[in-house]
Protein backbone atom coordinates (compact mmCIF):
# COMPACT_ATOMS: atom_id res chain seq x y z
CA UNK A 1 0.00 0.00 0.00
CA UNK A 2 1.44 3.45 -1.21
CA UNK A 3 0.00 6.55 0.75
CA UNK A 4 0.34 9.87 -0.38
CA UNK A 5 -0.67 10.51 -4.13
CA UNK A 6 -0.74 14.12 -3.36
CA UNK A 7 1.59 16.61 -3.76
CA UNK A 8 2.25 16.56 0.69
CA UNK A 9 3.52 13.06 -0.63
CA UNK A 10 4.47 10.46 2.27
CA UNK A 11 4.44 6.55 1.64
CA UNK A 12 3.56 4.08 4.07
CA UNK A 13 6.33 2.45 5.89
CA UNK A 14 5.58 -1.31 7.28
CA UNK A 15 7.10 -1.92 10.02
CA UNK A 16 9.94 -4.97 10.29
CA UNK A 17 7.44 -8.01 11.06
CA UNK A 18 4.67 -6.38 8.23
CA UNK A 19 7.69 -5.56 5.75
CA UNK A 20 9.36 -9.96 5.91
CA UNK A 21 5.75 -10.97 6.33
CA UNK A 22 4.75 -9.61 3.19
CA UNK A 23 8.34 -9.89 1.03
CA UNK A 24 7.02 -13.68 1.89
CA UNK A 25 3.51 -13.52 0.84
CA UNK A 26 4.51 -12.51 -2.36
CA UNK A 27 7.24 -14.49 -3.41
CA UNK A 28 4.94 -17.61 -3.00
CA UNK A 29 2.12 -15.56 -5.14
CA UNK A 30 4.68 -15.83 -7.71
CA UNK A 31 5.45 -19.10 -7.65
CA UNK A 32 1.73 -20.05 -7.66
CA UNK A 33 1.51 -18.06 -10.73
CA UNK A 34 4.53 -19.78 -12.19
CA UNK A 35 3.15 -22.96 -10.96
CA UNK A 36 -0.16 -22.28 -12.22
CA UNK A 37 0.61 -21.37 -15.77
CA UNK A 38 3.29 -24.43 -15.98
CA UNK A 39 1.05 -27.05 -14.61
CA UNK A 40 0.22 -28.73 -18.14
CA UNK A 41 3.67 -29.67 -18.81
CA UNK A 42 4.63 -30.68 -15.14
CA UNK A 43 1.72 -32.79 -14.94
CA UNK A 44 2.89 -33.94 -18.17
CA UNK A 45 5.96 -34.78 -17.13
CA UNK A 46 4.94 -36.10 -13.95
CA UNK A 47 2.86 -38.78 -15.28
CA UNK A 48 5.32 -39.83 -18.02
CA UNK A 49 8.16 -40.30 -15.21
CA UNK A 50 5.42 -42.58 -13.13
CA UNK A 51 4.81 -40.04 -10.31
CA UNK A 52 1.61 -39.84 -10.01
CA UNK A 53 0.33 -42.60 -8.41
CA UNK A 54 -1.10 -42.81 -4.72
CA UNK A 55 2.42 -43.70 -2.91
CA UNK A 56 3.59 -40.15 -4.46
CA UNK A 57 1.01 -37.90 -4.23
CA UNK A 58 0.31 -38.65 -0.46
CA UNK A 59 3.57 -37.99 0.54
CA UNK A 60 3.51 -34.39 -1.69
CA UNK A 61 -0.18 -33.30 -0.21
CA UNK A 62 1.08 -33.43 3.42
CA UNK A 63 4.32 -31.41 1.96
CA UNK A 64 1.70 -28.73 0.31
CA UNK A 65 -0.62 -28.96 3.44
CA UNK A 66 2.44 -27.91 5.58
CA UNK A 67 3.70 -24.93 3.38
CA UNK A 68 0.07 -23.64 3.09
CA UNK A 69 -0.38 -23.32 7.15
CA UNK A 70 2.92 -22.28 7.69
CA UNK A 71 2.16 -19.21 4.82
CA UNK A 72 -1.34 -18.74 6.96
CA UNK A 73 0.62 -18.26 9.91
CA UNK A 74 2.83 -15.62 8.06
CA UNK A 75 -0.63 -14.53 6.92
CA UNK A 76 -1.18 -13.82 10.42
CA UNK A 77 1.82 -11.88 11.30
CA UNK A 78 1.61 -9.48 8.32
CA UNK A 79 -1.81 -9.02 9.99
CA UNK A 80 -0.33 -8.35 13.87
CA UNK A 81 2.16 -5.87 11.99
CA UNK A 82 -0.12 -4.05 10.49
CA UNK A 83 -2.26 -3.61 13.51
CA UNK A 84 0.40 -2.08 15.15
CA UNK A 85 0.97 0.46 12.85
CA UNK A 86 -0.19 3.47 13.43
CA UNK A 87 -0.62 4.53 9.99
CA UNK A 88 -2.00 1.55 9.09
CA UNK A 89 -4.94 2.03 11.33
CA UNK A 90 -5.76 5.32 10.44
CA UNK A 91 -5.93 3.81 6.45
CA UNK A 92 -8.05 1.18 8.00
CA UNK A 93 -10.48 4.07 9.36
CA UNK A 94 -10.95 5.51 6.23
CA UNK A 95 -11.94 2.84 4.18
CA UNK A 96 -14.71 1.86 6.48
CA UNK A 97 -15.71 5.18 6.89
CA UNK A 98 -15.79 5.31 2.98
CA UNK A 99 -18.08 1.90 3.24
CA UNK A 100 -20.47 3.49 5.77
CA UNK A 101 -21.11 6.94 4.91
CA UNK A 102 -19.49 7.92 1.25
CA UNK A 103 -19.18 11.26 1.67
CA UNK A 104 -17.22 13.20 -0.91
CA UNK A 105 -14.89 14.43 2.35
CA UNK A 106 -14.50 10.67 2.82
CA UNK A 107 -13.56 9.57 -0.45
CA UNK A 108 -11.35 12.71 -1.21
CA UNK A 109 -9.10 11.03 1.89
CA UNK A 110 -9.50 7.78 0.64
CA UNK A 111 -8.13 8.64 -2.72
CA UNK A 112 -4.83 9.84 -1.55
CA UNK A 113 -4.15 5.94 -0.87
CA UNK A 114 -3.23 3.32 -3.30
CA UNK A 115 -4.29 -0.18 -2.19
CA UNK A 116 -5.74 -3.17 -3.55
CA UNK A 117 -8.51 -2.18 -5.57
CA UNK A 118 -10.81 -4.97 -4.38
CA UNK A 119 -11.34 -3.10 -1.07
CA UNK A 120 -12.53 0.21 -2.81
CA UNK A 121 -16.37 1.03 -1.94
CA UNK A 122 -18.61 1.07 -5.46
CA UNK A 123 -19.13 4.75 -6.83
CA UNK A 124 -21.57 3.75 -9.42
CA UNK A 125 -23.89 0.76 -10.82
CA UNK A 126 -25.28 -0.07 -13.67
CA UNK A 127 -28.23 -0.24 -12.40
CA UNK A 128 -28.69 3.36 -11.37
CA UNK A 129 -29.31 4.41 -14.49
CA UNK A 130 -30.38 1.87 -16.89
CA UNK A 131 -32.15 -1.69 -16.40
CA UNK A 132 -31.13 -4.69 -18.10
CA UNK A 133 -34.14 -4.70 -20.48
CA UNK A 134 -32.58 -1.26 -21.43
CA UNK A 135 -29.48 -2.65 -22.29
CA UNK A 136 -30.63 -5.02 -25.35
CA UNK A 137 -31.63 -2.30 -26.85
CA UNK A 138 -27.98 -1.52 -27.61
CA UNK A 139 -27.18 -3.19 -30.92
CA UNK A 140 -23.92 -3.98 -29.51
CA UNK A 141 -25.21 -5.38 -26.45
CA UNK A 142 -27.54 -7.49 -28.01
CA UNK A 143 -26.76 -11.41 -28.16
CA UNK A 144 -26.09 -13.27 -31.88
CA UNK A 145 -29.37 -15.24 -33.18
CA UNK A 146 -28.82 -19.02 -32.88
CA UNK A 147 -30.07 -20.90 -35.81
CA UNK A 148 -31.53 -23.94 -35.99
CA UNK A 149 -31.18 -26.77 -38.33
CA UNK A 150 -31.82 -30.40 -39.08
CA UNK A 151 -28.38 -30.83 -38.79
CA UNK A 152 -28.18 -29.62 -35.02
CA UNK A 153 -29.94 -32.89 -33.45
CA UNK A 154 -28.95 -34.79 -31.03
CA UNK A 155 -26.45 -37.31 -32.75
CA UNK A 156 -24.58 -34.31 -34.40
CA UNK A 157 -24.12 -32.47 -30.64
CA UNK A 158 -23.21 -35.85 -29.16
CA UNK A 159 -20.54 -35.73 -32.26
CA UNK A 160 -19.62 -32.43 -31.51
CA UNK A 161 -19.58 -32.95 -27.97
CA UNK A 162 -15.61 -33.67 -27.42
CA UNK A 163 -14.46 -31.04 -29.61
CA UNK A 164 -16.93 -28.12 -27.79
CA UNK A 165 -15.23 -29.62 -24.31
CA UNK A 166 -11.90 -28.57 -25.47
CA UNK A 167 -12.36 -25.30 -26.73
CA UNK A 168 -13.79 -24.57 -23.48
CA UNK A 169 -11.07 -25.67 -21.67
CA UNK A 170 -8.37 -24.03 -23.78
CA UNK A 171 -10.76 -20.92 -24.16
CA UNK A 172 -11.27 -20.40 -20.57
CA UNK A 173 -7.63 -21.70 -19.22
CA UNK A 174 -4.48 -20.18 -21.41
CA UNK A 175 -6.36 -19.19 -24.60
CA UNK A 176 -8.05 -16.11 -23.23
CA UNK A 177 -4.94 -15.32 -21.18
CA UNK A 178 -2.94 -15.45 -24.53
CA UNK A 179 -5.70 -13.51 -25.81
CA UNK A 180 -5.50 -11.00 -23.10
CA UNK A 181 -1.91 -10.85 -22.02
CA UNK A 182 -2.37 -7.73 -19.58
CA UNK A 183 -4.52 -9.87 -17.49
CA UNK A 184 -1.56 -12.07 -16.82
CA UNK A 185 -0.57 -11.84 -13.21
CA UNK A 186 3.48 -11.96 -13.52
CA UNK A 187 2.96 -9.11 -16.60
CA UNK A 188 1.14 -6.70 -13.80
CA UNK A 189 3.51 -7.55 -11.31
CA UNK A 190 6.07 -6.63 -13.74
CA UNK A 191 4.83 -3.62 -14.72
CA UNK A 192 3.31 -2.25 -11.42
CA UNK A 193 5.68 0.54 -10.81
CA UNK A 194 4.69 2.19 -13.89
CA UNK A 195 1.06 1.83 -13.28
CA UNK A 196 1.32 3.24 -10.05
CA UNK A 197 3.59 6.25 -11.38
CA UNK A 198 1.39 6.64 -14.35
CA UNK A 199 -2.27 6.93 -11.87
CA UNK A 200 -0.01 9.24 -9.32
CA UNK A 201 0.24 11.65 -12.52
CA UNK A 202 -3.24 11.29 -13.50
CA UNK A 203 -4.11 12.61 -9.95
CA UNK A 204 -1.64 15.31 -9.54
CA UNK A 205 -1.18 16.35 -13.01
CA UNK A 206 -4.66 16.11 -14.51
CA UNK A 207 -6.68 16.32 -11.46
CA UNK A 208 -7.76 12.79 -12.42
CA UNK A 209 -10.52 11.09 -9.98
CA UNK A 210 -10.47 7.39 -9.62
CA UNK A 211 -13.99 5.68 -8.99
CA UNK A 212 -15.30 1.81 -9.35
CA UNK A 213 -17.82 1.38 -11.49
CA UNK A 214 -20.14 -2.05 -11.48
CA UNK A 215 -21.46 -3.39 -14.59
CA UNK A 216 -24.05 -5.92 -15.03
CA UNK A 217 -22.01 -8.70 -15.49
CA UNK A 218 -20.77 -8.56 -11.88
CA UNK A 219 -17.48 -6.72 -13.00
CA UNK A 220 -16.15 -4.03 -10.93
CA UNK A 221 -14.06 -1.72 -13.26
CA UNK A 222 -11.31 0.90 -12.53
CA UNK A 223 -11.64 4.28 -13.76
CA UNK A 224 -9.77 7.18 -13.94
CA UNK A 225 -11.98 10.85 -15.06
CA UNK A 226 -10.45 13.82 -15.71
CA UNK A 227 -13.12 16.74 -15.96
CA UNK A 228 -12.20 19.75 -17.84
CA UNK A 229 -15.80 20.76 -18.59
CA UNK A 230 -14.85 23.94 -16.31
CA UNK A 231 -11.58 24.73 -17.73
CA UNK A 232 -10.45 27.00 -20.51
CA UNK A 233 -9.87 23.90 -22.84
CA UNK A 234 -11.65 24.69 -25.91
CA UNK A 235 -12.65 20.81 -25.85
CA UNK A 236 -13.34 20.77 -22.67
CA UNK A 237 -16.89 19.70 -22.65
CA UNK A 238 -16.31 16.61 -24.60
CA UNK A 239 -15.44 13.53 -23.31
CA UNK A 240 -13.24 11.05 -24.62
CA UNK A 241 -13.93 7.28 -23.66
CA UNK A 242 -10.70 5.34 -23.96
CA UNK A 243 -10.51 1.94 -24.31
CA UNK A 244 -7.19 -0.03 -23.81
CA UNK A 245 -5.76 -2.75 -25.61
CA UNK A 246 -5.59 -6.40 -24.90
CA UNK A 247 -2.39 -5.59 -23.26
CA UNK A 248 -2.56 -2.24 -22.52
CA UNK A 249 -3.85 -0.48 -19.47
CA UNK A 250 -5.20 3.27 -18.67
CA UNK A 251 -2.18 4.32 -16.49
CA UNK A 252 0.25 3.90 -19.01
CA UNK A 253 -2.18 3.77 -22.48
CA UNK A 254 -3.73 6.05 -24.74
CA UNK A 255 -5.15 8.59 -22.06
CA UNK A 256 -2.73 11.43 -22.60
CA UNK A 257 -3.27 11.75 -26.85
CA UNK A 258 -7.03 13.28 -25.63
CA UNK A 259 -5.87 14.79 -22.55
CA UNK A 260 -2.84 17.03 -24.48
CA UNK A 261 -5.82 17.71 -27.09
CA UNK A 262 -7.61 19.32 -24.30
CA UNK A 263 -10.65 16.82 -23.96
CA UNK A 264 -12.24 16.02 -20.98
CA UNK A 265 -11.20 11.88 -20.75
CA UNK A 266 -12.59 8.23 -19.03
CA UNK A 267 -9.94 5.75 -18.95
CA UNK A 268 -10.70 2.39 -17.76
CA UNK A 269 -8.98 -0.95 -17.17
CA UNK A 270 -10.55 -4.16 -18.66
CA UNK A 271 -11.90 -6.85 -16.19
CA UNK A 272 -8.59 -8.69 -15.05
CA UNK A 273 -6.65 -6.25 -15.78
CA UNK A 274 -4.65 -4.05 -12.53
CA UNK A 275 -7.28 -2.67 -9.90
CA UNK A 276 -10.50 -4.10 -12.51
CA UNK A 277 -11.71 -7.44 -11.42
CA UNK A 278 -12.56 -10.65 -12.66
CA UNK A 279 -11.24 -12.67 -15.69
CA UNK A 280 -11.39 -10.93 -19.47
CA UNK A 281 -14.06 -12.91 -21.30
CA UNK A 282 -16.35 -12.34 -24.34
CA UNK A 283 -19.34 -14.43 -24.58
CA UNK A 284 -20.25 -16.03 -27.51
CA UNK A 285 -22.33 -13.60 -28.53
CA UNK A 286 -20.20 -10.78 -28.27
CA UNK A 287 -22.03 -8.90 -25.67
CA UNK A 288 -18.60 -7.05 -24.88
CA UNK A 289 -16.86 -5.44 -27.75
CA UNK A 290 -13.44 -5.67 -26.16
CA UNK A 291 -10.06 -6.02 -27.98
CA UNK A 292 -7.29 -4.63 -28.86
CA UNK A 293 -8.20 -0.84 -29.81
CA UNK A 294 -11.83 -1.79 -29.13
CA UNK A 295 -15.08 0.79 -29.49
CA UNK A 296 -17.09 1.36 -25.87
CA UNK A 297 -20.69 -0.10 -26.17
CA UNK A 298 -22.32 3.04 -26.91
CA UNK A 299 -26.30 3.71 -27.16
CA UNK A 300 -26.37 7.48 -28.35
CA UNK A 301 -23.63 6.62 -31.47
CA UNK A 302 -21.40 8.83 -30.67
CA UNK A 303 -18.06 9.63 -32.82
CA UNK A 304 -15.98 6.51 -32.90
CA UNK A 305 -11.95 6.46 -33.46
CA UNK A 306 -10.50 3.08 -33.96
CA UNK A 307 -6.86 2.59 -33.49
CA UNK A 308 -4.77 -0.18 -33.39
CA UNK A 309 -6.74 -2.48 -34.20
CA UNK A 310 -7.46 -6.10 -35.12
CA UNK A 311 -9.20 -7.70 -37.38
CA UNK A 312 -11.14 -11.43 -37.18
CA UNK A 313 -8.44 -12.90 -34.95
CA UNK A 314 -8.89 -16.69 -36.61
CA UNK A 315 -7.03 -15.36 -39.39
CA UNK A 316 -4.50 -13.43 -36.95
CA UNK A 317 -3.78 -16.65 -34.95
CA UNK A 318 -4.67 -19.66 -37.32
CA UNK A 319 -5.70 -21.04 -40.23
CA UNK A 320 -8.12 -23.64 -38.99
CA UNK A 321 -8.35 -26.57 -36.21
CA UNK A 322 -9.05 -26.25 -32.65
CA UNK A 323 -7.62 -22.61 -32.21
CA UNK A 324 -10.17 -21.30 -34.85
CA UNK A 325 -13.01 -22.68 -33.46
CA UNK A 326 -12.33 -21.85 -30.16
CA UNK A 327 -11.49 -17.98 -31.20
CA UNK A 328 -14.77 -17.86 -33.44
CA UNK A 329 -16.95 -19.33 -30.39
CA UNK A 330 -15.60 -17.91 -27.53
CA UNK A 331 -12.92 -15.54 -28.28
CA UNK A 332 -14.29 -13.85 -31.52
CA UNK A 333 -12.92 -9.97 -31.52
CA UNK A 334 -14.35 -9.24 -35.24
CA UNK A 335 -14.24 -5.69 -34.98
CA UNK A 336 -15.48 -5.33 -38.55
CA UNK A 337 -18.55 -6.82 -37.79
CA UNK A 338 -19.18 -5.09 -34.83
CA UNK A 339 -18.52 -1.80 -36.87
CA UNK A 340 -21.30 -2.80 -39.35
CA UNK A 341 -23.79 -2.56 -35.99
CA UNK A 342 -22.26 0.71 -34.95
CA UNK A 343 -24.68 3.79 -36.07
CA UNK A 344 -22.45 6.71 -35.42
CA UNK A 345 -19.14 8.62 -37.63
CA UNK A 346 -15.87 6.15 -37.43
CA UNK A 347 -13.22 7.20 -38.36
CA UNK A 348 -9.82 4.68 -38.62
CA UNK A 349 -6.56 4.81 -38.20
CA UNK A 350 -4.49 2.93 -40.23
CA UNK A 351 -0.67 1.75 -39.04
CA UNK A 352 2.16 0.87 -41.31
CA UNK A 353 1.72 -2.47 -39.76
CA UNK A 354 -2.05 -2.73 -39.23
CA UNK A 355 -4.15 -2.95 -42.33
CA UNK A 356 -7.73 -2.79 -41.74
CA UNK A 357 -10.58 -2.40 -44.30
CA UNK A 358 -13.93 -2.35 -42.54
CA UNK A 359 -16.93 -0.40 -44.28
CA UNK A 360 -20.43 0.70 -43.73
CA UNK A 361 -20.88 1.50 -47.71
CA UNK A 362 -21.16 -2.03 -49.06
CA UNK A 363 -22.11 -0.47 -52.79
CA UNK A 364 -20.48 2.37 -53.10
CA UNK A 365 -17.29 -0.29 -52.18
CA UNK A 366 -17.65 -3.20 -54.68
CA UNK A 367 -15.23 -4.08 -57.17
CA UNK A 368 -14.81 -0.93 -58.95
CA UNK A 369 -14.44 1.11 -55.53
CA UNK A 370 -12.16 -1.53 -53.56
CA UNK A 371 -9.78 -1.75 -56.72
CA UNK A 372 -9.04 2.30 -56.30
CA UNK A 373 -9.14 2.47 -52.66
CA UNK A 374 -6.17 0.21 -52.57
CA UNK A 375 -4.38 1.55 -54.89
CA UNK A 376 -4.61 4.78 -52.83
CA UNK A 377 -3.83 2.48 -49.65
CA UNK A 378 -0.75 1.02 -51.37
CA UNK A 379 0.74 4.80 -51.71
CA UNK A 380 3.86 4.97 -49.62
CA UNK A 381 3.39 9.02 -48.50
CA UNK A 382 0.91 11.45 -48.42
CA UNK A 383 1.91 13.46 -51.74
CA UNK A 384 1.28 9.48 -53.36
CA UNK A 385 -1.79 9.80 -51.78
CA UNK A 386 -2.70 13.00 -53.36
CA UNK A 387 -1.82 11.71 -56.82
CA UNK A 388 -4.36 8.84 -56.50
CA UNK A 389 -6.92 10.80 -55.84
CA UNK A 390 -6.20 13.72 -58.43
CA UNK A 391 -5.80 11.21 -61.10
CA UNK A 392 -9.44 9.88 -60.72
CA UNK A 393 -10.89 13.36 -60.65
CA UNK A 394 -13.04 13.18 -57.81
CA UNK A 395 -15.64 15.93 -57.41
CA UNK A 396 -16.32 16.29 -53.83
CA UNK A 397 -19.49 18.32 -54.39
CA UNK A 398 -21.04 15.88 -55.72
CA UNK A 399 -20.09 13.21 -53.42
CA UNK A 400 -21.60 14.94 -50.66
CA UNK A 401 -25.26 15.74 -52.85
CA UNK A 402 -25.21 12.13 -53.38
CA UNK A 403 -24.56 11.61 -49.94
CA UNK A 404 -27.08 14.05 -48.34
CA UNK A 405 -29.81 13.19 -50.88
CA UNK A 406 -29.45 9.17 -49.65
CA UNK A 407 -29.57 9.99 -46.37
CA UNK A 408 -32.40 12.51 -46.59
CA UNK A 409 -34.89 9.91 -48.67
CA UNK A 410 -33.53 6.29 -46.44
CA UNK A 411 -32.54 8.28 -43.25
CA UNK A 412 -28.69 7.63 -41.58
CA UNK A 413 -29.17 3.95 -40.39
CA UNK A 414 -26.26 1.99 -41.67
CA UNK A 415 -24.94 -0.13 -43.87
CA UNK A 416 -26.42 2.29 -46.71
CA UNK A 417 -26.61 0.78 -50.05
CA UNK A 418 -25.85 4.48 -51.72
CA UNK A 419 -24.12 3.79 -54.92
CA UNK A 420 -25.97 0.74 -55.90
CA UNK A 421 -27.07 2.04 -59.62
CA UNK A 422 -24.05 3.93 -60.06
CA UNK A 423 -21.66 3.86 -62.79
CA UNK A 424 -18.28 2.57 -62.52
CA UNK A 425 -16.95 6.05 -62.56
CA UNK A 426 -18.99 7.21 -59.94
CA UNK A 427 -18.47 4.43 -57.75
CA UNK A 428 -14.70 5.47 -57.57
CA UNK A 429 -15.07 8.97 -56.77
CA UNK A 430 -17.31 7.86 -54.22
CA UNK A 431 -15.26 4.67 -52.88
CA UNK A 432 -12.26 7.36 -52.98
CA UNK A 433 -14.26 10.44 -51.44
CA UNK A 434 -15.24 8.32 -48.39
CA UNK A 435 -12.44 6.00 -47.92
CA UNK A 436 -10.03 9.72 -47.26
CA UNK A 437 -13.07 10.67 -44.68
CA UNK A 438 -13.45 7.58 -42.79
CA UNK A 439 -9.58 6.16 -42.63
CA UNK A 440 -6.38 7.82 -41.19
CA UNK A 441 -2.71 6.95 -42.00
CA UNK A 442 -0.27 7.33 -39.54
CA UNK A 443 3.34 6.36 -40.33
CA UNK A 444 3.92 4.49 -37.24
CA UNK A 445 4.27 0.96 -35.10
CA UNK A 446 1.36 -1.06 -33.50
CA UNK A 447 2.52 0.44 -30.12
CA UNK A 448 3.69 3.72 -31.12
CA UNK A 449 1.07 6.82 -29.30
CA UNK A 450 -1.20 8.56 -31.65
CA UNK A 451 0.26 12.08 -31.38
CA UNK A 452 -2.61 14.81 -30.48
CA UNK A 453 -2.19 16.98 -33.62
CA UNK A 454 -3.38 13.64 -34.93
CA UNK A 455 -6.42 12.84 -32.52
CA UNK A 456 -9.43 14.13 -34.56
CA UNK A 457 -13.06 13.58 -34.64
CA UNK A 458 -14.05 11.44 -37.13
CA UNK A 459 -16.24 13.04 -40.13
CA UNK A 460 -20.05 12.87 -40.85
CA UNK A 461 -23.00 14.83 -42.80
Amino acid sequence: MTWGLSHQESYYQPRTLEKHADSILALASVLWSISYYTSPLAMFYLYRKGYLTMSKVVPFSHYVGTMLLLLAGVACLRGIGRWTNPQYIQFITILEDSHRIGTPEIKKKLASYNFDFRSWPVDFRWDEVTSRSDSRGISLLRPEPKHRSAANGFLHAIKKLPCQIASYIVAHTFGRRMLYPGSVYLLQKAVMPMLLQGQARLVEEYNGKRAKLLACDGNEIDTMFVDRRESSEPHGKKLVICCEGNAGFYEVGCLPTPLDAGYSVLGWNHPGFAGSTVSPRVPGGGREPRSPGSQPPCSNHQPLLLSQSWGENPGVLAPRGLVTRTVRQYLNLNNGEQLCRYQGPVLLVRRTKDEIITTTYPKAMAEEGVQVVREWLEASNAVEEASVYSSYEVDEDWCLSVLSSYQAEHGGRFPWSVGEDMMPEGQRQLALFLARKHLQNFEATHCTPLPPPAFRLPWHL
